[in-house]
């Protein structure tokens, strides 16, 4: 599973051809949220309010990319890295 972003301890990834509706794999301290990268809503799992406030905040400054990298790991194609927050 490609690693797409690290930062404040949150690792962010995505499977290579996964399943509908576009998404990632966010983890924090040992638990981990499947979140929607159009919607924003935890799909499954969970993540503390503070990382996942992070993870939303990192997802409104990169959906552009992190699109691209969906759409690259639905091709098989590594999909690259993406600039952690600040």
């Amino acid at each position: 599973m490609p690693e797409l972003c690290r930062f404040y301890g949150i690792i962010i990834r995505l499977f290579y051809r996964d399943h509908a509706p576009p998404h990632f794999h966010a983890e924090y301290a040992g638990v981990e949220a499947v979140v929607s990268i159009d919607t924003l809503e935890v799909i499954s799992g969970e993540l503390p309010p503070r990382a996942l406030a992070l993870v939303v905040e990192w997802v409104v400054r990169y959906r552009v990319r992190l699109r691209d990298c969906w759409a690259a790991a639905q091709e098989g194609r590594a999909p690259g890295k993406i600039p952690p927050l600040d």
